[in-house]
């Protein structure tokens, strides 16, 4: 019985350290995905809530984890463990039977896990918490009490302040389709072998007024001019997998032309700054920045403005003086969420692959790689 115990806590501990820890990689990720299930359940007042639920919920999986492993007051652990895995799996069985949520975030963007894998694993993880319960009496603490303490300060510590690194430098381990390596336009298709979603056109008239559906191939035997055309839309019959890395990602001008294609399919080094919203009129890495200018402006290397906040950004840019040296496109928000873990992040692309990504607090350290690159006039 000890021996099914320890392998049982084990278990459970080291799950959710390691859940916690991928997650604290990237707590913006999971902040996201806490707004899709408010969006979907119309909370859309705790939009503003998820960053701080996300970064409290990760440190406690990682604290609960250490806990467990460590045999502490497990009578309070248990009960808060209990609670939180009937939590994770009331979320999970959610996403899986109601199909609104495709994946649950459980271990960030690193490992995706569809809705019912996250679903499975949820059950596991209950039942075993449940036995964990059960016995929680006959589980003695492995350290002493001031060890025990000390270990769960330090892990809470440890916690807080990888997300907050993070959440200012980047991911540590980027996971993200626009990642340093990845081609955009390659991850704007669908993957190789991809199913597309299964559709037929289905046509909606009216006739002695009430509206009636039927395929395009499949009308009515009856049908003459008392029926009227109200529309026609595709009704999806089998959901596929074909869905790209990157959606949403269309580059936008002031004028309202779609430029995506010109500008990922111009050949030679570009910079890109995504910008979601202009947070600050005097940004602290306004120097860093303006010596990047310089150099792209010396090398005749593009700089693009990719925002979702194009008037207060143009306003802005003209007010400095870098309207002449910079391009301004409009980009959907999501996407940019995406592409950019921190307001502002800076590429350097090749052509339309991803070379390097910095957050505006690391726009010194891109000096030099811009600095290396050739004059391309």
């Amino acid at each position: 019985m000890k021996i099914l115990i320890s392998v049982c806590r084990t278990l459970v501990g080291v799950l959710f350290i390691f859940s916690g820890l991928v997650k604290a990689n990237d707590p913006l990720g999971l902040s996201y995905k806490m707004q899709e299930f408010f969006e979907v359940w119309n909370f859309h007042w705790l939009d503003h809530f998820t960053l701080a639920f996300s970064i409290l919920m990760i440190v406690f999986e990682i604290v609960a984890g250490v806990a467990i492993l460590l045999g502490w007051r497990m009578r309070l652990f248990s009960w808060l463990l209990l609670l939180l895995i009937v939590f994770f799996t009331f979320l999970t069985g959610y996403a899986y039977l109601s199909g609104k949520v495709r994946e649950c975030g459980c271990f960030g963007d690193c490992i995706p896990l569809t809705a019912g894998q996250s679903f499975t694993k949820d059950l596991i993880l209950l039942v075993l918490i449940v036995f964990l319960f059960l016995v929680r009496d006959s589980i003695r603490p492995v350290l002493p009490s001031a060890g025990s303490v000390a270990t769960l300060v330090l892990a809470t510590v440890v916690a807080f302040a990888f997300q907050w690194y993070v959440l200012i430098h980047l991911p540590v381990v980027d996971c993200l389709p626009y990642k340093a390596g990845n081609n955009i336009p390659e991850k704007m298709k669908a993957p190789p072998g991809a199913i597309p979603d299964s559709t037929v056109i289905t046509m909606v008239y009216e006739k002695g007024g009430k509206k009636i559906e039927f395929g395009a191939s499949q009308f009515p035997a009856d049908f003459d001019d008392s029926y009227h055309f109200v529309s026609r839309y595709d009704k999806l019959i089998r959901k596929g997998n074909a869905e790209p890395a990157i959606k949403d990602f269309n580059l936008i001008t002031g004028a309202g032309t779609d430029t995506t294609q010109a500008v990922l399919g111009t050949k030679g080094f570009k910079l890109f700054v995504f910008e979601k919203e202009v947070l600050d009129e005097h940004p602290g890495w306004n120097k860093a920045f303006g010596v990047l200018l310089a150099m792209a402006r010396s090398k005749h290397l593009p700089v693009y403005f990719i925002t979702g906040d194009y008037d207060r950004l143009s306003a802005l840019v003209q007010q400095q003086g870098i309207a002449a040296d910079v391009t301004i496109l409009k980009c959907d928000a999501t996407a940019i969420k995406t592409a950019a873990r921190a307001n502002p992040t800076l590429y350097l692309i090749k052509g339309g692959t991803v070379l390097k990504k910095w957050s505006y607090a690391d726009f010194d350290r891109a000096l030099p790689a811009v600095n290396e690159l050739p004059d391309q006039q």
